[in-house]
């Protein structure tokens, strides 16, 4: 959303339902005229300026709508609600920095309009949830490839016999570790990482837990000082697939001595490719160094960074049901599974979808 001014009222221009950056006229560091109004975009915000006094008048984040949500309203316990134009989509955020709970929407059949919806409140909430969903396979699969191609995982086999998109979600009294016990974005060693995942879990503990924690690595950048943003800044690491997928197969009784697994250098700070916004890109799953810098100053860096992005005022948690969804967002989110459940069984299926490479 463009925030503009002209004479005394404030009004907003919204740049087309899930357009790409480049799709807005000169969006980042440039300007355009909205009505009486230079409207400059830096790093990802618009910063309007009365074009005859120059003054800055306000700054808004540059990411789409959801085109079923309209103003913010306040929930009686006070926290932020936007009320939906079309009551039978509701988008309730669970923390003012990440995360939705998204109601009133059948994923399986959704008309584009919806899907726009949809993507929308994923780019302005990070990770969304929807609870009651029916999918088979192929269903799933469709709904991932809306988004764009689907991902193969470099190690896990197929989640199911003819589908090697589908990767199996599974522990129970036999797991000897479980996929995501450590705050990470997924696949993250691939040259081009997967920006997308959706999992859909069938079958939970009876006993409860299982949660997945999900952190914002927007608001992980913010709260770094500027000088560590500088610093970071023009940094790069190095994710290699190889220690962590190694050590699962070795726990589970796989050779896989002739496999070569991804490694990538990509940037400390990512930006996101739709809405500008930096994040932090490391995880202690897959990045093993930074590059051009002493190991032991890497390794403390490293170490700092992963013990931020786990604070707990970046983040939400999602306790699962039966049929409930999440998706989330890769280039600007991490993840982790909790393993509070042994021995009991928590079992799904996830698809992923491709990204593109990682810049500055």
């Amino acid at each position: 959303m463009i925030a503009s001014t002209t004479g005394d009222s404030n009004n907003t221009v919204e740049p087309p339902l899930g357009a790409r950056m480049e799709q807005i006229p000169n969006l980042l560091n440039s300007s355009i005229i909205v009505g009486a109004t230079l409207v400059v975009a830096r790093a990802g915000h618009a910063v309007s300026l009365d074009s005859g006094t120059g003054q800055a008048r306000s700054l808004r984040p540059l990411i789409p709508a959801c085109r079923r949500c309209g103003p913010a309203s306040r929930k009686p316990n006070g926290t932020a609600r936007r009320a939906p134009y079309n009551p039978l989509m509701d988008v309730a955020p669970l923390t003012p920095v990440i995360g939705a709970e998204v109601r009133g929407v059948e994923l399986r059949r959704l008309d584009d309009a919806a899907f726009r919806d949809v993507e929308a409140a994923l780019l302005a909430h990070q990770v969304l949830f929807f609870r009651d969903q029916t999918l088979d396979i192929d269903q799933h699969k469709a709904l991932g490839e809306r988004f764009g191609p689907l991902h193969i995982h470099p190690s896990a086999p197929p989640g199911a016999p003819g589908h090697p998109e589908i990767l199996k979600v599974h522990a129970d009294a036999n797991t000897k570790r479980t996929a995501g016990d450590k705050w990470h974005s997924d696949v993250s060693c691939d040259a081009e990482p997967p920006m997308l995942s959706i999992l859909h879990l069938h079958r939970l503990p009876q006993g409860g837990g299982g949660d997945t924690l999900f952190s914002s690595m927007y608001a992980a950048y913010q709260a770094l000082s500027g000088a560590m943003q500088t610093y970071l800044g023009d940094l790069t690491a190095i994710h290699d697939g190889g220690p962590n997928y190694r050590d699962r197969n070795r726990r589970v009784g796989n050779d896989d001595s002739d496999r070569v697994y991804p490694r990538a250098e990509h940037p400390v700070i990512r930006t996101h490719p739709r809405t500008g916004r930096k994040g932090i890109f490391v995880n202690s799953v897959f990045t093993t160094e930074l590059c051009g810098v002493p190991k032991d100053e890497g390794d403390a860096i490293l170490a700092f960074l992963y013990a931020h992005l786990a604070k707990p005022q970046f983040q939400c948690r999602f306790r699962w049901r039966e049929n409930s969804v999440a998706m989330w967002d890769n280039r600007c989110v991490q993840h982790l599974a909790m393993w509070d459940y042994y021995p009991e069984t928590r079992s799904g299926l996830r698809v992923t979808v491709k990204g593109d490479r990682p810049f500055h």
